[in-house]
């Protein structure tokens, strides 16, 4: 095994020894953990008597975080259980983040004259060791300074820095953040010899011999480890051997230091009032101004303040690295007072200027104040400028003496108070010119990203976040179940992400799109049935649920969907759900004796039914109905249904008989679901039990999809509170209209604005204005939009960009200028569907409009507002199926068809299956660019791309019939060498191919073990997201794998069905199944939004496909349908024809005095029959003649460019 840190140029190498078989697992562990970026696995040898295989995992070690905060003014020390501790070889390690310069991290000394110590000095990092005890005897008495070892720079900025010391004997290696230091120290001595203590973080005793920097550390300290004794956590535990000094708590909370650079020594300033919260500041008379400064320049002007009178000023600069204060009293007259050295160094210098009663002092960094005599009394005027003066004239009285200051500057005070840089990066604060601020404070990449900067811009990685764009806003998921099947998705394992780019983040789900409604299916931590024994009222049984989604995500989807259940399964013996014992029960006439009676009462307490058994909401609330949809009701399902066992009691288990019963109830009262805790307390006695099964939540309908309104009066909108929208915004809609303009929405500012509008009946227009100007935005469509279809609207507005799209035209975006306003400021309200001056409103209807991740109820706003009524009207205007299978609904004038040029299937509703029989020759390749559409769009197509930031995602969607094996289904492949196969293999199990790097080996799958080539249709549906794909086979088989990589298809090339003869795949396997073909049949294959065997059927002169060998079109789909309906209707035969013989049987020897009227009225119903359905066949063959027709002559939706979406055939896409 080969790793390295870097690259593969420069490894480490080891030998592992490998298995002998199949079945055995060989386990190698290294003798100490490895942190490398590369992993490189050489097989040396195989077995000579088996097949060539390898299976590899590689576990990594679980990281525990121990961190200490020093204040500056404390220490831990450990001390030994001898007096000296001496040592040959030492490892120390331990990771820190400074808010200073200077401070002890680590020191030990000895009698004899040793010494260990690692401090921080001027921002780097220095380690003094000493071994030899006359060398430090020498060193003491000659007055011989100590030679460090040091590294690293400017390691006080608040970040997390790694360190590490190795020795042995003479030979250290120091080792900051991955770069090493390797020397040898002097002496005679090969080992270190430490009295009674190690300090950590200080040196709590001043005077200590050895010494020389006694300014203890200040900030945090994590994972410190001396010689393999974990320091923190024995300190955490308060064992003995730590000795804690002050003040050392056991979390990280260094607050950030937010700081201002100055870019330019010639024009960059800052200007704050000087007037600035002087309340509680300076004391009477007087002022002061503090802050802190680095840089590297020998001269600049830190600070220029005038005085009253206005003939004077108070100017601070650095000359000459030194710090110059000079009060100028009037032209020719001046006084000046210097301090410092060196204070362009580039570390942090602490500045106070303080003036009282007839004095001004200077201190800098801590050292004794430098002071000007005043002769009058002194007070600042209007402004302060920091780092330099104004060009303009109002600032005349300031002037640069050489050069602005350039550099940094934080922690800023005026008369005590702090000078806030956030204030004065929104522009509510002064007034600056030429300054950075650090665009990553606040951080504003959303969702957990990642924010990383440069002098002029920042950059957001999303990786791993679930969310895209410039600052993580975009969620990759869809919203709902119900939004994935309209996408055209399939049942199975998504993720939704309920409020889209709002704080929640994306919940795992199933989702159920089997039937006609699609169910959102939410496991929990246990689902299977558990029995309960021996609890009790004072001791129940209690076990809560653990869903696969946060109780918050969990709220947005039940209150998004339309209705939610939960099924609870309770079955019982002698174990009650309420305490419904009655003395009328168990009088004489349930043959007990009133003194039984009296014995029973003493045992049991009063039947006032109070809950032996309830369950929490997911509030936490006690809750004890079992079934159905009414909460106030204490009644199982049987009790709502009047069908329990014993009608004197509302729940089968209240009976308390020696018998399994059975309570099980669904829980449908959605704002009560899920249920996150059951409470058991009655079975404790002698033969009473429990057994209970809580199920998945499952909801469906998506309450946001179809909330729409309907504007008919160009002078009616609906007005919500002013769009939150200060950094950023997303808003998303549907629309169709026939009107050919109408604004959408619009909020108002004093300057400000934001509007959606159409335009033109082909344009959508973003504008917004942030005071930069007027910001246009314009989608172009080359067909109308106003064509009475739904049409989808995105426009987005952040600090770094916005974008526009509409539908799945080309994304539309413009960069934000660099030192622009980012803020947008509204106050009027915010008007949806029209204006605030009622002019140019839009006509038409508006659904599912999202703002920021809030889905707006368009329906109850426009109940109560005239000129707008709930809903849309048309058929395609709600969440009923009528198009299957990714099929589209489009408005007619006197109806509507079915658009199935993004389906697999066919017929008006999309559902018949397109099916064709394959031999050995067979294949259909489709292709989706050629090589020199993919060198043109390369270019054009980069930043497109990479401000979208596509999702690695893949939707695969067949059904196959076939006896051989092996066999090729289906492979796709790119122009960068990637590909992904779907074959039979020699065994006949499915087997799934992803090769996303040209570098890597291939990802395999084996879906299945048993042979799928058994002459049956079998279907498959296989789903990406990132590094997880689904794979599901028929009804009963959902499977996870995990890809080695997330990297998506870049320049898909084609996608082959059949037969592959190219030589594109080097793997042995893939290349054989290739060869083989495919013998059999092929039905409804989708890939993406891509359906190759219909575009084979309908576009044979098509240069987009390419058929080779012989295809015919076949039904294979449709009968295997039917074969499985042929075969359960069989099933049940029997027993109808059972039925009927006995009845014939009975009825024969009861009439068999009228067998002929009977006879003859049977053969005049028939023939009446007959008749009725001869005529209802015809009439549903002209309905369906007249739906196909128009089908087939208004299909064609892409290519009109006058509005006309008429054709005589279903024409592929």
């Amino acid at each position: 095994m080969e790793h390295s840190k870097r690259s593969l140029l420069s490894l480490e190498n080891m030998r592992l020894q490998g298995n002998m078989n199949s079945e055995a697992v060989v386990q190698n562990k290294l003798s100490h953990s490895i942190r490398t970026r590369f992993l490189r696995l050489l097989p040396l040898d195989w077995n000579p008597s088996g097949w060539l295989g390898l299976r590899v995992e590689v576990y990594g070690c679980a990281y525990k975080s121990y961190v200490a905060d020093f204040d500056g003014r404390s220490s831990l020390l450990y001390r030994f259980n001898q007096k000296s501790m001496s040592t040959v070889k030492d490892v120390v390690s331990l990771r820190f983040k400074s808010r200073q310069a200077d401070g002890v991290l680590l020191h030990g000394e000895g009698q004899r004259g040793d010494y260990i110590t690692l401090e921080l000095h001027r921002s780097r990092l220095a380690l003094y060791l000493n071994l030899d005890e006359r060398d430090a005897t020498r060193q003491r008495s000659g007055g011989g300074g100590r030679v460090a070892v040091t590294l690293g720079s400017l390691l006080d900025d608040q970040h997390w820095h790694s360190v590490l010391i190795e020795r042995f004997n003479k030979q250290v290696n120091l080792t900051v953040d991955s770069h090493t230091q390797h020397f040898r120290t002097t002496g005679d001595g090969d080992s270190l010899e430490v009295d009674y203590e190690l300090s950590f973080g200080g040196i709590p005793l001043p005077g200590k011999p050895g010494t020389f920097i006694r300014k203890n550390f200040h900030g945090c300290i994590e994972n410190l480890y001396y010689n393999g004794i974990n320091i923190i956590d024995l300190a955490k535990r308060r064992k003995p051997q730590i000795y804690s000094v002050g003040n050392v708590t056991f979390s990280c909370s260094q607050p950030q230091l937010v700081a201002t650079t100055f870019l330019s020594s010639s024009t960059s300033f800052l200007s704050l009032p000087a007037t600035a919260a002087v309340a509680g500041g300076a004391e009477e008379g007087g002022f002061s101004l503090s802050f802190q400064f680095r840089t590297w320049n020998t001269d600049g002007l830190l600070l220029s303040a005038r005085l009253a009178p206005e003939t004077q000023r108070v100017e601070l600069q650095i000359s000459s690295s030194r710090l110059r204060l000079t009060l100028h009293t009037s032209a020719q007259q001046k006084s000046q007072v210097s301090t410092g050295h060196r204070v362009n160094d580039g570390l942090w210098h602490s500045v106070t200027l303080h003036k009282q009663d007839l004095q001004i002092s200077l201190i800098l960094d801590n050292n004794p104040a430098s002071t000007i005599e005043l002769g009058e009394h002194l007070d600042p005027l209007d402004h302060v400028y920091f780092g330099g003066c104004p060009s303009s004239t109002s600032a005349a009285h300031c002037e640069n003496p050489t050069t602005a200051f350039q550099g940094c500057m934080r922690l800023m005070f005026i008369n005590g108070q702090p000078v806030n840089l956030h204030d004065v990066q929104r522009g509510v604060l002064g007034d600056h010119n030429g300054l950075r601020f650090d665009i990553c404070l606040p951080n504003h990449c959303e969702h957990g990203g990642q924010c990383s900067q440069t002098w002029s811009s920042f950059h957001c990685d999303c990786a791993g976040t679930g969310y895209s764009g410039a600052t993580c806003h975009n969620s990759l998921y869809e919203a709902s179940c119900e939004a994935y099947r309209l996408t055209g998705s399939s049942s199975g394992y998504y993720s939704i992400d309920p409020d889209g780019s709002g704080p929640l983040g994306p919940a795992r789900v199933y989702c159920n799109m089997t039937e006609d409604k699609v169910w959102t299916v939410l496991d929990h931590s246990s689902s299977v049935p558990v029995r309960v024994q021996g609890s009790s009222p004072q001791k129940p049984y209690i076990m809560g649920f653990n869903y696969s989604a946060s109780p918050e995500q969990l709220r947005a989807i039940v209150a998004g969907a339309e209705q939610c259940q939960q099924e609870v399964v309770y079955r019982c013996r002698k174990s009650r759900l309420f305490n419904a014992w009655a003395g009328e029960h168990l009088g004489t006439g349930a043959g007990v004796a009133p003194s039984d009676l009296r014995v029973l009462c003493a045992l049991w307490p009063v039947a006032d039914g109070t809950p032996l058994a309830w369950w929490l909401d997911r509030a936490g609330e006690r809750r004890t109905y079992w079934g159905g949809f009414l909460p106030g009701v204490q009644q199982c399902s049987c009790g709502l249904q009047e069908n329990c066992q014993d009608m004197n009691y509302f729940c089968n288990c209240d009976a308390d008989v020696n018998k399994w019963s059975n309570d099980t109830g669904v829980l449908s009262y959605k704002e009560h679901l899920p249920v996150s805790r059951i409470v058991i307390g009655d079975t404790n006695r002698t033969g009473s039990e429990a057994v209970y099964q809580v199920g998945a939540l499952r909801c469906y309908g998506d309450k946001s999809t179809w909330n729409a309104a309907s504007f008919y009066q160009e002078s009616s909108y609906l007005h919500f509170p002013t769009l939150q929208a200060e950094l950023g915004s997303d808003i998303s809609f549907y629309f169709k209209t026939s009107a050919p303009s109408g604004v959408f929405l619009e909020n108002l500012g004093l300057k400000d604005f934001i509007r959606l509008e159409l335009s033109s009946p082909s344009a959508v227009v973003f504008s917004f204005d942030l005071g930069n100007g007027p910001v246009v935005l314009s989608v172009k469509s080359h067909v109308p939009l106003n064509d009475r279809q739904w049409h989808y609207v995105r426009a987005e507005r952040g600090v770094q960009e916005a974008s526009l799209r509409v539908d799945q035209l080309p994304l539309r975006f413009l960069e934000a200028p660099v030192d622009g306003h980012v803020r947008l400021q509204l106050n009027s309200q915010l008007f949806v569907g029209g204006t605030a001056s009622r002019q140019r409103g839009f006509l038409g209807c508006i659904r599912r409009l999202a703002i920021n991740g809030v889905n707006f109820n368009l329906e109850e706003r426009a109940t109560l507002t005239p000129g707008v009524s709930s809903g849309c009207p048309g058929y395609c205007s709600g969440s009923s199926s009528l198009c299957h299978n990714r099929g589209r609904c489009i408005e007619k004038s006197s109806g509507y068809v079915c658009d199935c040029s993004q389906s697999a299937y066919g017929g008006p509703s999309c559902r018949e299956e397109v099916s064709v029989s394959f031999d050995s020759e067979s294949s259909v390749t489709y292709t989706f660019q050629e090589p020199f559409s993919v060198m043109q769009n390369r270019s054009s197509q980069a930043s497109s791309v990479s401000r979208e930031s596509s999702r690695a995602r893949e939707n695969v969607a067949f059904s196959f019939l076939t006896s051989q094996r092996p066999a090729m289904l289906l492979s796709v492949s790119t122009f960068s060498q990637q590909y992904i196969a779907v074959i039979l293999a020699t065994n006949g199990s499915l087997q799934v191919w992803y090769r996303l790097h040209a570098d890597r080996g291939p990802d395999v799958f084996s879906a299945s073990r048993q042979n799928l080539a058994d002459g049956y249709l079998h279907r498959v549906r296989i789903h990406r997201e990132g590094r997880d794909v689904y794979v599901h086979i028929d009804k009963d088989m959902d499977l996870r794998y995990s890809l080695s990589t997330d990297a998506e298809l870049i320049s898909i090339k084609s996608l082959t069905l059949g037969k592959v003869t190219g030589a594109d795949v080097a793997d042995a396997a893939v290349r054989q199944a290739g060869l083989k073909g495919f013998i059999g049949c092929l039905s409804s294959v989708q890939f993406n939004h891509v359906a190759p065997l219909k575009a084979a059927l309908l576009n044979r002169g098509s240069s987009l496909v390419s058929v080779r060998g012989q295809l015919v079109e076949s039904n294979c789909g449709a009968l295997a349908d039917s074969k499985v309906s042929e075969t359960v209707g069989r099933g049940k035969e029997p027993l109808r024809n059972a039925s009927q013989s006995s009845s014939a049987v009975i009825g024969g020897v009861v009439a068999a005095a009228v067998f002929v009227a009977l006879c003859a009225m049977a053969v005049l119903s028939r023939f009446l029959y007959q008749q009725r359905r001869e005529r209802r066949n015809v009439q549903e063959k002209e309905n369906r003649h007249a739906l196909e027709t128009a089908y087939r002559t208004e299909l064609h939706l892409h290519h009109s460019s006058a509005g006309v979406r008429d054709t005589m055939k279903e024409y592929y896409i």
